[in-house]
């Protein structure tokens, strides 16, 4: 069981509030696993109000009494790190003292590290662009931090290839997360959570047999998410396209 990610913007002066216990530990189930509400890793890189963040004393102690209210609960709880830039490693460590089980890396919905993956947004010519490999380079570049700093038995990554949030788009998302994912098994990542296209105006936008590309091109748990009902959540898992739904 898989309780996604809620970013639900009630973090005044971007420190967890008290609230925030009551409503993982309500959530929290023995052996389930939480993914935080994206939490960011710098106070130069918010982007909007009112979200948690990590990189202080005072935020790290904040998180304490909500994660081990999940755990109270045999939950397992992991911190989604939104941004992740230069301050990706502090911030896992952080996590981890605050109590996570782990950190999840999230590299979706058009924020800086999917600006760099997409060729829509990224026109770098040097050793960041031009390339699928230099276009993961800066997404690597921050899983190897995160792993050396608290191990990759305890870090996820999250991508969005089938959106174009903020118009970061891409001319091949599939052959690109792909690669993502294969590339991603040379750092032993604990698992790869891939939102499905379905939240979208027109209706939902067939992905199954991309999905099953990335999946088979991913050696570990593979968690997939967007908008799934009873019935389409059953499918995936049948099909092969996933572990657990968020």
């Amino acid at each position: 069981v898989v309780h996604g990610p809620l970013t639900r913007c009630r973090s005044y002066g971007y420190v967890p509030q008290k609230y925030a216990s009551v409503y993982y530990s309500q959530r929290a189930c023995e052996g389930g696993l939480i993914i935080s509400k994206a939490t960011v890793v710098s106070e130069t890189a918010i982007g909007y109000h009112l979200v948690p963040g990590i990189w202080s004393r005072e935020k790290i102690d904040a998180w304490k009494p909500i994660v081990q209210g999940v755990h109270d609960k045999g939950g397992i709880f992991f911190c989604q790190l939104r941004h992740c830039g230069r301050f990706s490693h502090t911030s896992a460590r952080n996590a981890i003292e605050a109590g996570f089980d782990g950190v999840e890396l999230h590299e979706a919905n058009g924020y800086l590290i999917e600006q760099f993956l997409r060729d829509g947004a990224n026109d770098r010519t040097g050793e960041y662009g031009g390339t699928v490999e230099n276009h993961c380079r800066f997404l690597l570049d921050t899983v190897g931090a995160v792993r050396r700093a608290i191990g990759s038995d305890r870090g996820g990554v999250r991508i969005s290839p089938f959106t174009d949030i903020l118009e970061v788009t891409n001319s091949n998302s599939g052959d690109l997360a792909v690669h993502i994912a294969k590339a991603l098994n040379h750092h032993k990542v604990l698992y790869l959570h891939v939102i499905e296209r379905r939240l979208e105006p027109y209706g939902e936008a067939p992905t199954e047999d991309v999905m099953l590309l990335i999946r088979k091109a991913f050696n570990g748990p593979f968690i997939a998410g967007g908008g799934f009902t009873r019935a389409t959540r059953n499918d995936a898992i049948a099909s092969g396209r996933a572990d657990p739904i968020v």
